[in-house]
């Protein structure tokens, strides 16, 4: 039986950290942010109805969509955000169903789908387990102004646009606590993988 295991946490929690330790300790992994960027290829329908949607003005010279002005949109706006999701999400889980199918059939033990929207996508329903990686809000502030080069206030605005943190961890099934450094959370993680799937 292959086990999926959807990882997800918010921005600053460490979750890409903790999918490389899961794809080191054997996990095939699948990322959300690269079946975004397969999603966005030009002239798929996606890429169609995001340009007719937002306008060629976020596309770059060579008609990929430039995602930092799209972002610049979209992050501003919940409304944009919303019809931005409406096309992309129902088409990455289609994405990533094939993928998890392409996988079993290679007879893959363990996979992950790494995904910061996996609860506002729906992608649950792609798995059998959900992990999310979790720190406090003002850790994750100041790792978001050391690491990204926010302000204090563009940290809180980007933590206040994802899901509410009490309600990701009551939906999940594996709190990993990312409050320490990168050691504790490998270690985090190796713990978690001996005894949850090694067995």
């Amino acid at each position: 039986m292959m086990l999926v295991i959807g990882l997800t946490g918010s921005i600053g929690t460490g979750k890409s950290e903790a999918a490389r330790h899961l794809e080191a300790l054997g996990a095939s992994l699948i990322n959300a942010d690269q079946v975004g960027h397969e999603a966005y290829t030009p002239n798929t329908e996606a890429w169609e109805q995001v340009v007719a949607t937002f306008g060629d003005g976020i596309l770059q010279e060579d008609g990929e969509i430039d995602r930092k002005k799209l972002g610049a949109i979209v992050f501003s706006d919940p409304g944009q955000l919303e019809k931005l999701n409406q096309i992309m999400h129902p088409r990455m889980a289609r994405m990533v169903a094939d993928k998890i199918e392409v996988l079993r059939s290679q007879g893959v033990d363990v996979v992950v789908v790494e995904a910061a929207l996996l609860f506002e996508a729906g992608w649950d329903s792609l798995v059998e387990e959900v992990w999310v990686t979790d720190s406090s809000e003002q850790i994750v502030i100041e790792r978001l102004k050391q690491r990204n080069g926010m302000s204090e206030e563009e940290a809180s605005k980007r933590i206040r646009y994802q899901m509410d943190r009490a309600e990701r961890l009551e939906r999940s099934d594996v709190v990993i606590d990312n409050s320490s450094d990168m050691a504790g959370l490998k270690n985090a993680i190796k713990e978690l993988w001996d005894r949850r799937i090694a067995v």
